[in-house]
């Protein structure tokens, strides 16, 4: 007797929930990029070698076979940006929680080994900076690695203060472009080069400061804080996100949540 029904298992039923979870998860990184496209047109090519295989159509499914194992590689190579931020984002959002947070259970007395940052200088800083139209871009590293990105620009490992911050990003000063990285209360270097987003749904009026904030940010864990020199105006950076047009108690509030209360949710509109 021929049996009409697939056998399913509740493993199955698992395994088709994480393969959805795992291409929602893709689809959210790469959504508003130019990566997308690569995206659909690879799962679209993976769907058809799916069906011809399924049809035993020999040669067309060895071909595709063929490609498709050679295009793992070529993965990597396109898409070595978003696997790098879905790695990080894995490890940020899901693992360094508090109540699920590896560290936490394998140091569990060692909770912030990070100086704390003087948000008092960095908020005084940018509300005067606000005021004169001064442009600025402050990136305050929290856990991720910014060594890289420092190494772009001049080392200087210098206290921060209110005033050194307003002298580096005055206009006629040799070091106020590109932008500024504090990391441990330290000014460890300025004029340092960001990767610029490649999201397509960026507001017309951010201009390259917003972009390169919107790009550490896709790439660290970072906080950053932008100041426009047409506007005025405040910004701050998360994973991705940014708050445009925030006042100096707002600022203040949002690094204390990141900082001192170590929040780690994205920003809420």
């Amino acid at each position: 007797m021929l049996q009409l029904f697939i056998p399913f298992r509740v493993l199955d039923l698992i395994d088709i929930f994480l393969v959805a979870f795992l291409l929602y998860q893709i689809y959210m990184l790469i959504r508003g990029t130019v990566a997308i496209n690569i995206f659909i047109g690879i799962f679209v090519l993976y769907m058809i070698w799916l069906v011809v295989k399924v049809l035993n159509m020999e040669l067309l499914s060895s071909i595709l076979g063929q490609i498709i194992g050679v295009g793992v590689i070529a993965l990597i190579i396109v898409f070595q940006q978003e696997i790098r931020r879905f790695l990080l984002y894995i490890g940020t959002r899901y693992l360094s929680k508090n109540r699920f947070s590896i560290e936490n259970w394998l140091f569990p007395k060692q909770k912030n080994l990070i100086a704390p940052v003087n948000i008092e200088a960095i908020v005084r800083a940018c509300r005067n900076m606000s005021e004169s139209k001064t442009g600025a871009l402050i990136v305050i590293a929290r856990k991720s690695e910014l060594q890289y990105y420092a190494e772009t620009g001049d080392i200087i490992e210098a206290e921060t203060s209110s005033r050194l911050i307003e002298n580096i990003f005055f206009k006629n000063s040799p070091l106020h472009d590109g932008a500024l990285i504090i990391i441990n209360d330290k000014i460890r270097a300025v004029r340092c080069i960001l990767p610029v987003t490649e999201n397509l749904n960026v507001p017309a009026h951010f201009g390259m400061r917003h972009r390169a904030a919107l790009g550490i940010s896709e790439h660290t864990d970072a906080l950053i804080v932008v100041v426009s020199e047409e506007t005025g105006k405040i910004s701050f950076g998360f994973e991705g996100e940014i708050k445009y047009g925030i006042s100096s108690i707002q600022l203040r509030q949002l690094l204390e949540d990141y900082l001192i209360n170590d929040k780690n949710d994205s920003l809420k509109e």
